[in-house]
């Protein structure tokens, strides 16, 4: 599949109705000059989009100033191979690191960001400061992701009513999926971005032999922002520490606690940008979506 292709699935797949039963569905992409007729099987269940519908229209809003984001920029990115971390490299002219960031920063909902970053990397946002209309602020990561989002999370000013927790390795979220999953998470405590899992997944011994197929109408591949309340992220790092849990995504502290965590669906093009092949595509994406702009 080439690359146009892989971007055009992508893009494709987001128009979709919200609706979709599970049959063959034929649908059409359309960009200056190319009109391209897909086929594909829906596979995602109508009841998880119900569920979705039943917090659609809460009355429950976030306040302007009320979040606090904690952008994770500390990490090394080793499966990139190149001389920074993934997060500083160009994309398009500006560092990966700067497009959720001035995304965030231009939301009336936030109040501040708190950057977990290397020293070394902090001009890159420092330069940018002057063109935001929240506060900055800087701490220093930990050994685990977990480490790093606690380190953040002791720096949000105690006025904030939502932590909004992000991977500055995914620059391609969007408004309009942050302001849905701020609104989940206020009106539930804690909620994250995902998308149904298209690939069928298979679980496996040791060996690499096949236990079983898995549901995947059942499966959501997780994305961030991920929201949480801060009374609430603080009590299940508490938990945490005391037990001495590891965890590999945020929410999955809250869980811990038995207290529900609400799966707002995004958008498949909010990539993490890990491969060179990411790049590109990344690149693609912004590439298209800035040709739709112009038109």
């Amino acid at each position: 599949m080439g690359l146009f292709q892989l971007v055009v699935n992508y893009c494709a797949f987001n128009q979709l109705p919200a609706k979709s039963s599970p049959q063959s569905s034929h649908f059409n992409f359309t960009s200056p000059g190319h009109k391209i007729t897909l086929t594909r099987t829906a596979r995602i269940a109508t009841s998880r989009i119900n569920f979705s519908a039943n917090i659609e229209n809460s009355s429950g809003i976030v306040n302007e100033k009320s979040v606090s984001v904690i952008l994770l920029a500390g990490g090394k990115g080793k499966r990139m191979g190149a001389s920074m971390p993934k997060q500083y490299l160009p994309l398009l002219g500006q560092p990966i690191a700067l497009y959720s960031f001035f995304t965030f920063s231009q939301m009336v909902e936030v109040r501040e960001i708190v950057v977990v970053c290397d020293p070394s990397y902090k001009d890159i946002f420092e330069d940018n400061k002057e063109k935001i209309n929240v506060d900055l602020k800087f701490t220093l990561p930990g050994k685990e992701r977990q480490d790093s989002v606690y380190s953040g999370l002791q720096a949000i000013d105690l006025n904030s009513e939502l932590v909004c927790i992000h991977d500055s390795a995914r620059p391609l979220v969007s408004t309009g999926d942050t302001e849905k999953v701020l609104k989940d998470g206020w009106n539930i405590g804690a909620a994250v971005l995902g998308v149904p899992v298209k690939a069928t997944i298979k679980e496996a011994n040791s060996k690499s032999f096949v236990v079983k197929t898995l549901d995947r109408k059942t499966l959501w591949e997780m994305q961030t922002p991920q929201v949480i309340k801060p009374g609430l992220l603080r009590k299940g790092f508490e938990l945490v520490s005391r037990e001495g849990l590891e965890v590999t995504d945020d929410v999955s502290i809250v869980e811990y606690l038995k207290h529900p965590v609400y799966i707002t669906e995004g958008s498949y093009t909010n990539i993490k940008v890990t491969t060179p092949d990411d790049l590109l595509l990344a690149e693609r994406i912004l590439s298209m979506n800035s040709g739709e702009s112009s038109n």
